[in-house]
């Protein structure tokens, strides 16, 4: 937060674009600490504008509880705990995250379906093609993210 003010006070940098790390900004936190100067910047979102049926429920059920809409990061936490409980469930406590899991996991989450691929280059095993946006604060409505740039479609065949 700290860079963001120093960059925003300084006029020579007016034209330059500056993002923030994944969700940072979408936190109440970053709009109360920098006001204004919190808005237009660009960051990473892991959702998509419509969620699964499943991601619809868990929102619902989400903003009863805590008044408002939750943050993407909620959904990961639901999305990872659900992985592994699949996890535990397909191959038992003993045997749950040996190597042979990851490629046959494939998990309803609320954000779409979650499968595992290793990308070229990675010696980790990951869901590779989670939604992504681009999005920021819009300076006209703060409590409302503009999506800048939609990306990571799932390719026809995972990457392994």
């Amino acid at each position: 937060m700290s860079i963001v003010k120093s960059v925003r006070r300084d006029r020579r940098l007016a034209a330059l674009l500056i993002g923030a790390p994944a969700g940072q900004p979408e936190l109440p936190t970053w709009t109360a600490l920098l006001g204004s100067d919190g808005l237009a910047i660009p960051f990473l979102r892991y959702r998509q504008e419509r969620l699964s049926p499943l991601g619809v429920r868990v929102e619902t059920a989400l903003c009863r509880r805590l008044g408002k809409p939750p943050s993407f990061v909620a959904f990961e936490g639901y999305d990872t705990g659900a992985v592994l409980v699949e996890a535990l469930r397909s191959n038992g406590i003993g045997q749950a995250f040996g190597p042979d899991l990851w490629p046959s996991l494939v998990v309803e989450g609320t954000r779409g379906t979650i499968a595992f691929s290793r990308p070229p280059q990675m010696h980790v095993w990951q869901w590779a093609w989670a939604p992504v946006e681009v999005v920021d604060r819009d300076p006209e409505q703060p409590d409302r993210f503009r999506v800048l740039h939609v990306g990571n479609k799932e390719p026809r065949e995972p990457v392994t």
